[in-house]
C-alpha cells in the first residue's frame, strides 16, 4: 500500500549552496518530532509522471527533515462500491491521513481536470470520523503534470478540494508541462525552472506546516460547531431532566 521510495537521498538537480537549512529554526517554530507528510499521486501507468513528481518531492521533503509515506492507489476500490467497506486499503488511507500533519496531492491533466485515480483516493478520506477529523487543519501542496502546453486546471481542482476538506493549502503550486521531458532515463527530474519550483513548493509546505501544526486545534476552531455542540448538550440535559421528573 505504500511505495518505496528509490535513492531517497540523492538530489542530482539540487543546489545545495542555496537550501535553507535548519528551518523550524528560521522560522522559530516550536520543537517537536519531524513533519509527517502523505503523497498521493494521480495515474496507475507503470511510468508514471504524476507519481516521479511525488517521488522528487518525497526526496526533498526528507532533506527538509520530514517523515514521508507515498500511498500507493493500485488497489484501491471505486468510492461507494460494495467491496469497499472495510477495504485494507481504504482503511489504510484513512489511517495514513490521521498520520499526516501535511499531504502533497500531485494528478496528471485529463480532459481539463485531475484523474478518477486522484480522485477516488480523495473520495475514499471523509471529512470526518466520529469525533475524528482526518484532514481539518493539516497542511497541503499541489502539483499537476501535463503532456502538452502549461495548464493550471488540475491544480485548482485540487485546490477546490483541499478547501472543501477544510486544509490548509498553501499558496505556491507546481505545474509541469511536457512532463515527459523533464524526466531522465532513471526516472529522475532534470535541472530545470520546473524543478526549482518544486523545490520552492516543498520548501514553503515544510514551512507552513511547522508554523501551524501545533496550532491546528486553534485554527480550525468554529463558533458555528461550539454552537451546535452547545445546542446538543443542553437537549441532553433537558430530556434528562424531564426524565427523572417522570421517574420521581
Amino acid at each position: 500500500m505504500l511505495r518505496t521510495l528509490p535513492d531517497p537521498h540523492h538530489l542530482p538537480a539540487l543546489d545545495p549552496r542555496v537550501v535553507q537549512a535548519d528551518l523550524a529554526g528560521r522560522l522559530g517554530a516550536a520543537p517537536g518530532h519531524p513533519p509527517r507528510v502523505l503523497l498521493l499521486y494521480g495515474s496507475l501507468r507503470p511510468v508514471s509522471y504524476s507519481r516521479l513528481l511525488v517521488e522528487e518531492a518525497a526526496r526533498l521533503l526528507i532533506h527538509f527533515g520530514c517523515e514521508v509515506r507515498i500511498f500507493d492507489p493500485a488497489g484501491l476500490p471505486q468510492p461507494d462500491s460494495p467491496e469497499a467497506a472495510g477495504h485494507p486499503e481504504v482503511e489504510e488511507l484513512r489511517a495514513l491521513s490521521l498520520w499526516s500533519e501535511a499531504q502533497v496531492w500531485c494528478s496528471p491533466e485529463r480532459h481539463g481536470a485531475i484523474t478518477a485515480v486522484l480522485k477516488n483516493q480523495i473520495d475514499h478520506i471523509p471529512l470526518a470520523m466520529g469525533a475524528v477529523r482526518p484532514t481539518q487543519g493539516r497542511t497541503l501542496a499541489v502539483m499537476q503534470v501535463s503532456g502538452g502546453s502549461q495548464s493550471f486546471n488540475a491544480v485548482n481542482t485540487l485546490r477546490l478540494l483541499g478547501r472543501w476538506m477544510r486544509m490548509i493549502t498553501i499558496p505556491n503550486q507546481s505545474s509541469v508541462a511536457q512532463a515527459w521531458q523533464e524526466f531522465d532515463a532513471q526516472g529522475r527530474m532534470k535541472p530545470s525552472a520546473y524543478y526549482e519550483r518544486v523545490v520552492d513548493v516543498m520548501e514553503e509546505l515544510v514551512k507552513f506546516t511547522l508554523l501551524t501544526r501545533h496550532h491546528d486545534e486553534a485554527l480550525v476552531d468554529r463558533y458555528s460547531e461550539r454552537r451546535a455542540a452547545l445546542l446538543k448538550a443542553e437537549a441532553a440535559a433537558s430530556r434528562l431532566a424531564r426524565a427523572s421528573g417522570a421517574a420521581a
